[in-house]
């Protein structure tokens, strides 16, 4: 065998690893690829499913319900209604004009 054979011999097997190699990367990166779209679809699903959740719990009657149970409020009516006079914002009696 010349030099020329032999380099050429060795040329191809250095080839043949090189893409043995990067097949063996490229099946890699798209079963990684693969996850994570899997796990998009996954977090995706579960987002959806919390914003239902979320404008679920945040209803007026829901609410409003919340604010009567748990914070004893209830609805302004004339009957529990207290006007308080702010002295500060009165005019003051006397003064010139």
């Amino acid at each position: 065998m010349t030099r020329l054979q032999v380099a050429l011999v060795l040329a191809l097997l250095v080839s043949a690893l090189v893409l043995v190699q990067t097949s063996y990367e490229s099946r890699r990166l798209f079963a990684e690829l693969d996850r994570s779209r899997n796990e998009l679809t996954r977090l995706d699903a579960e987002y959806k499913r919390l914003e239902a959740e979320r404008q679920g719990q945040a209803t007026h009657l829901r609410v409003e319900k919340m604010a009567r149970e748990k914070l004893g409020m209830r609805t302004v009516t004339p009957a529990v209604t207290h006007v308080v006079a702010d002295q500060a914002a009165a005019p003051a009696t006397g003064a010139k004009r």
